[in-house]
């Protein structure tokens, strides 16, 4: 882990990473589309793929628009280094590849991003990886968990999108003392709300399409950590596997890291009031937001998140997936739709969209239930979101 930066962190965000450009003195970095460039002889080029000399050959391996958005999120989670990959699920495994060999077990929650659990079940399955899915939120069902061959822990915190918060700072001492990788997916908090690395972790991994791009306009995803850990992932996902980023798509997370602040304070301190109305709600079971008093992990996420709870709610109507159904079919400015992180709200069920393809029994493990619904909450006014939500619940 590098030095942490001591400018603020919405500072940070706008110019790690950026400088003018030195050829004609642009503001804004160029987007460099190239995908080869030119060698200044042969003894250069031999130099180049030799590791003698640095230099750009060919942008699967690296990319001027790319590494600058790379060291930005570095400089958010105070990281040696970060590689941008193609997508969330790209990043997740890459991350997971430089964690793991044949015969290596894995740790996971039962509540987890399905295409996360999907990933382990029809990849490194065949390829002779274990795994079992766990109540990440017991330190207990870790230890007994735990195998001689455990070498990666798999986090998610907050989880998607039951919301359960994950201890990092006590799993990260655990995969120490027992030579173990602690990975976190930390896309619903950003490194505005929480920074796994300062807490232990040795990677943290981000759906970079959320709310770190911010706009619903580029995918992509990111990998930071150690130098020599992450030149790893890269190594296998980027440049083995070829999961390259775009210049274009990392060009505007870029854009969209430069107000995260803004968007996620915003956002985060609207989501604690609508959390807060829905829990007063008749028509509401429950609400899970890491904010309420309410929340079974409230004190861990006072200890472990920064600056707010995130956007992220989680709820289910009385009445069930019925009543959820007719709430659903009724939002008018909320907009029915799987992603998170956007300047809109966004809202899922779960169950039958993002976790479908989640085994029934391991949903039902995961208190991921059939009237569930994630609320991603947005940067509009919260009166004309609540009003809204109430139009809603009361069909």
């Amino acid at each position: 882990m590098s030095e942490r930066d001591p400018r603020a962190f919405d500072t940070v965000a706008v110019h790690a990473g950026d400088a003018p450009d030195p050829s004609h003195g642009a503001v804004e970095g160029p987007i460099v589309l190239a995908n080869a460039y030119a060698f200044e002889s042969a003894v250069d080029a031999a130099a180049q793929f030799a590791g003698e000399r640095e230099g750009y050959i060919y942008s699967r391996w690296r990319n001027p628009t790319v590494e600058a958005f790379e060291q930005k999120l570095a400089a958010l989670e105070g990281a040696e280094a970060a590689v941008a990959c193609a997508s969330g699920m790209a990043a997740v495994h890459g991350a997971m590849l430089a964690s793991v060999r044949a015969g290596d077990h894995v740790i996971a929650p039962r509540g987890i991003y399905a295409e996360t659990a999907k990933l382990l079940r029809t990849v490194l399955e065949r390829f002779g990886v274990r795994f079992d899915f766990v109540d990440l939120t017991s330190l207990d069902a870790v230890d007994a968990a735990w195998r001689p061959e455990t070498r990666l822990v798999w986090a998610e915190t907050p989880a998607n999108p039951v919301l359960d918060l994950h201890d990092v700072a006590a799993l990260a001492a655990r995969c120490r003392e027992r030579g173990a990788t602690l990975a976190v997916d930390s896309t619903f908090a950003t490194p505005y709300h929480q920074r796994p690395l300062e807490l232990g972790a040795d990677l943290v991994v981000h759906s970079a399409t959320k709310a770190i791009g911010g706009h619903g306009d580029a995918v992509g995803g990111v990998v930071a950590g150690p130098a020599a850990r992450v030149a790893e992932v890269r190594e296998l996902a980027v440049r083995a596997a070829g999961g390259v980023i775009s210049p274009m798509n990392a060009w505007l997370l870029s854009r969209g890291l430069r107000t995260l602040g803004l968007r996620m304070a915003r956002a985060s301190a609207t989501a604690a009031e609508l959390a807060a109305r829905l829990e007063a709600h008749p028509a509401v079971a429950w609400v899970r937001y890491p904010g309420l008093a309410s929340h079974p992990h409230h004190a861990l996420a006072t200890r472990q998140m920064q600056r707010g709870f995130g956007a992220m709610i989680a709820f289910e109507l009385r009445g069930g997936l019925e009543a959820g159904a007719r709430a659903y079919d009724a939002f008018s400015l909320i907009t029915r739709a799987v992603s998170l992180g956007d300047l809109r709200t966004l809202v899922t069920h779960a169950a039958s969209t993002t976790h479908r393809s989640l085994p029934a029994a391991q949903r039902e493990a995961g208190g991921l239930t059939d009237g569930l619904f994630r609320l991603a909450v947005g940067i509009e006014d919260v009166d004309d979101l609540w009003a809204d939500l109430t139009q809603a619940l009361a069909r």
